[in-house]
């Protein structure tokens, strides 16, 4: 085909999954400077693309106005009326995008899809018999698709930190910056993920006795309640949760020394600002390929009990019953490696 102009590029979630395709599109923009990108994704993740050249944000309430097939329909036509696209890429591959895309296919469009590899990790997570190996970074499947488009797309899987000034609005939940700061992001969508809290509470309060401050992040109002418990009883502990617009998340995530995080969103928010990561893994495990960008598996903390990985997702039950891969974590070893960066 010609050389693409303006690509349409779908990602519609989670956040984490969302926040991975950020440094592929700012290499592919960098990249092939010819080149124009309309991003579609949910509303609420919008910040994560702010001040990136050439790339212009459709923000789809997938809930409300383009719910259900006719939804699809509708997001279709306002999609083929905001520009003249070259091709489709679809970084999902599920049923809503392979619908989205076959109507574009449909009126003319090429489109390209991302190889998910789904048969190589159901071997990685398969229990007996499950053949443990490195699979391919998501990030590099993202670039995957653009390769399969003829466009120049080079991963340099680096850490970039550019601290960003802070709001008088952020500073006055955060203080002027005078010591170390550490952020935790203790909350995953999916059981399999989450480090015990009792435990993560002991992580806090044996952080709280260092010369350190320590930001919690999370989304839903029960985490919002769990932090702020915490922050109550932890001087070194200041909750964000509800607090922050993304883009305000973004610009405090880019102060911070450290993030410890799951397996999930937060790792990838502070990957976006270079920060590194100590991610601690349950269920899951960084072989399926969702280790942070630029992260380094020195900084990941896991168990290597013989059934993990269990999952992709960090979704299915423990066949076990007691989460045993998180729960044969110890806090202070969690602690030990943050003491690195205190130190």
């Amino acid at each position: 085909m010609p050389a693409a102009k303006h690509i349409l590029v779908f990602r519609f979630s989670a956040m984490g999954d969302v926040a991975m395709t950020v440094p592929v599109i700012k290499a592919v923009l960098s990249q092939n400077p010819e080149l124009e990108i309309t991003f579609v994704s949910r509303p609420d993740f919008e910040g994560c693309f702010k001040g990136i050249p050439r790339l212009n944000y459709f923000a789809a309430d997938l809930n409300l106005e383009y719910k259900g097939f006719t939804g699809l329909l509708k997001l279709f036509r306002a999609l083929k009326k905001t520009s003249n696209f070259d091709a489709v890429v679809d970084l999902h591959d599920n049923l809503r995008s392979k619908i989205l895309r076959k109507m574009f296919r449909v009126s003319g469009l090429p489109y390209a899809y991302i190889d998910k590899g789904r048969e190589e990790k159901k071997l990685l997570t398969r229990f007996p018999n499950k053949v443990l190996k490195p699979l391919k970074l998501t990030t590099e499947r993202y670039a995957d698709v653009f390769r399969g488009l003829g466009l120049q797309t080079e991963l340099q899987h680096q850490l970039k930190k550019n601290p960003q000034p802070l709001t008088g609005e952020i500073i006055k939940l955060t203080g002027d910056k005078a010591n170390i700061w550490i952020g935790i992001a203790p909350f995953a969508k999916h059981k399999g993920k989450i480090y015990p809290l009792e435990r993560t509470e002991e992580v806090i309060k044996q952080l709280d006795n260092k010369n350190v401050k320590l930001f919690l992040f999370g989304g839903s109002l029960l985490e919002e309640e769990i932090c702020l418990q915490w922050e109550q009883k932890y001087p070194a502990a200041t909750s964000l949760v509800r607090r922050l617009t993304i883009e305000q998340e973004l610009s405090l995530i880019s102060n911070l020394d450290v993030m410890m995080s799951m397996d999930s969103a937060g790792m990838h928010l502070a990957s976006l600002e270079g920060v590194p990561v100590v991610s601690v893994w349950g269920a899951t495990h960084h072989y399926a390929g969702f280790l942070g960008y630029g992260q380094s598996e020195n900084n990941i903390i896991a168990d290597d009990i013989e059934c993990r990985p269990c999952s992709v997702y960090g979704n299915k039950p423990c066949f076990r019953k007691d989460y045993a891969c998180l729960y044969n974590i110890e806090p202070e070893t969690i602690v030990a490696k943050l003491s690195g960066f205190i130190n």
